[in-house]
């Protein structure tokens, strides 16, 4: 564990505050092999390992295992560190958190006590938009030229992903487009003989969803404890603020204005079905209540959910341990929120020796195929093995299981042997979508930042229980007018004022 450093919280909060490109400079402590010495970045320290190696901190989030072994990531870590050893100069320290890590990585953040870290443009209190906000992360505009990881991918990609014309975020190359599926599982398609390729809109799953009810499944339409307005109605609105708990504002894609979505007949006519459904049994109030976890889909406890769709959606079988069947719930949009879908964030706080490091790790973990596995499936012979035809085939109960998603571009890392792909398939997928109306928006809630946060805790309140079905139906249009008239109270008017006014001026 890295010993204290870089900055306590109370400087943290002051270097936030400051530009990110401000990280160089100063004067600084650099720790090597137990003993101080003295460096130029400020207060900011920078540690070494006894071969001298830049220490960084990685911490990423799993979504595969219910919980962590600690002693198999370290495991992991030390078999990386001995792979880039002679390659880069760099050594990790390797932090994998399942369920709570937002709130322990934005601590450990706050703390100082992160260099690299994996987020997404749709996470929660650590997301690219709060991080970008809070200063927090690290200007690398400058240092991506003629590196290793700005070579791996295309210039488009690179400038899709810019927030504010500079390269903050480092973009998994994989399916960087954002459509819909709806999903079921394979055992009741065939024990029922569903023709999904008939499901064209979510009224068209009630057939399926009374024989799951019959089943006795406890969750026959599972929403993944998810606020689902933004993603089954991405055909009619951008949902450009690339967060559920802000779907309230979104630009209409006939019009391209920006619009007040509680008061469409498209969120009504989406909360209505949600709350019949659930009362019809349909839907859990452990999705409402948020009780089902990122292992519910591992479990033959649903019947239909959701999926956001990918070149090779075969990966669902291997996520969910069963197999799976999809059918497009909506078209494919290209935009700066779906480009940063899944990527890697350097902290802000990192001395320029510690950021020059992160990329040099990225730029070898997007370009190296046997750190690409070694980093998402762990050790092999003991969490994967590679099959006769070279395919990545996981070992049952591994103690480290990642996806290549969310750990490393989509041209390096092996396929696994249930759903084989190749690059070529990533650049198709990516090159088809549509391009977004708004694409290329970023909405800056400075102006109207209280009046904002307060709007999304109205939508925890409101909202997010409306698209989850835990009102009854025939109380809807009552609770979307108290709906709206909360957010008008907690100063939506002026947050939509702001939001028109932002987007006009962009367009």
């Amino acid at each position: 564990m890295k010993k204290l450093k870089k900055v306590a919280a109370s400087v943290l909060a002051t270097v936030m505050g400051l530009s990110m490109a401000a990280c160089g400079g100063g004067e600084a402590t650099t720790q090597q092999g137990g003993s101080t010495t003295t460096t130029n970045a400020g207060t900011q320290t920078t540690t070494v390992s006894d071969n001298g190696a830049v220490v960084i901190d990685v911490y990423r989030r799993t979504f595969n295992l219910g919980a962590v072994d600690d002693a198999q990531v370290k495991k992991v870590q030390d078999a990386i560190n001995a792979y880039i050893a002679d390659k880069i100069n760099v050594q990790i320290n390797l932090h994998d958190i399942a369920s709570e890590y937002e709130d322990k990585a934005n601590l450990a953040l706050n703390n100082g006590e992160i260099d690299l870290l994996w987020t997404a443009a749709w996470e929660s209190t650590i997301g690219t938009k709060d991080l970008y906000a809070a200063n927090a992360v690290y200007d690398i505009t400058d240092l991506l030229p003629g590196s290793a990881v700005y070579g791996s991918m295309d210039a488009n990609t690179w400038e899709a992903s810019k927030y504010g014309g500079r390269n903050y975020f480092i973009p998994v190359y994989k399916d960087n487009v954002e459509g819909y599926d709806f999903m079921f599982r394979q055992e009741l398609v065939d024990k029922y003989g569903w023709d999904i390729t008939k499901v064209k809109k979510l009224a068209d799953l009630e057939p399926m969803l009374a024989d799951a009810k019959a089943e006795g499944l406890k969750y026959p339409f599972l929403t993944q404890r998810t606020a689902m307005f933004y993603r089954w109605y991405i055909d009619s609105f951008d949902f450009f603020t690339g967060d559920a708990t802000s779907n309230w504002v979104a630009v209409d894609r006939k019009t391209n204005k920006v619009v007040d979505t509680v008061l469409t007949p498209e969120y009504e006519e989406f909360v209505t079905l949600m709350c019949k459904w659930a009362e019809e049994g349909y839907i859990s109030e452990d999705d409402v209540t948020k009780t089902t976890d990122d292992t519910t889909t591992q479990t033959q406890d649903w019947g239909i959910s959701w999926w956001t769709d990918i070149p090779n959606n075969g990966e669902a079988n291997g996520r969910y341990g069963q197999q799976v069947a999809m059918q497009p719930a909506s078209q494919r949009y290209m935009h700066t929120d779906s480009m940063l879908g899944s990527c890697y964030a350097i902290s802000a706080t990192c001395t320029p020796e510690e950021a020059q490091a992160c990329v040099d790790f990225v730029g070898l973990l997007f370009t190296d195929q046997k750190l690409a596995d070694l980093y998402t499936f762990g050790i092999e012979g003991e969490d994967f093995n590679y099959d006769s035809n070279g395919y990545v085939a996981k070992i049952a109960d591994a103690k480290y299981n990642h996806s290549m998603w969310e750990s490393a571009s989509a041209t390096v890392v092996t396929c696994e042997a249930d759903n084989p792909y190749t690059a070529q398939m990533y650049k198709d997928f990516n090159s088809s979508a549509l391009i977004s109306c708004a694409n290329g928006f970023q909405f800056d809630k400075s102006p109207v930042e209280a009046q904002y946060t307060a709007c999304q805790n109205v939508f925890e309140e409101y909202g997010f229980i409306l698209e989850n079905g835990g009102y009854a139906s025939a109380d809807v249009k009552n609770i979307i007018q108290a709906y709206q008239a909360a957010l008008d109270e907690a100063g939506y008017q002026d947050v939509l004022a702001e939001f028109q006014s932002q987007y006009d001026s962009w367009k």
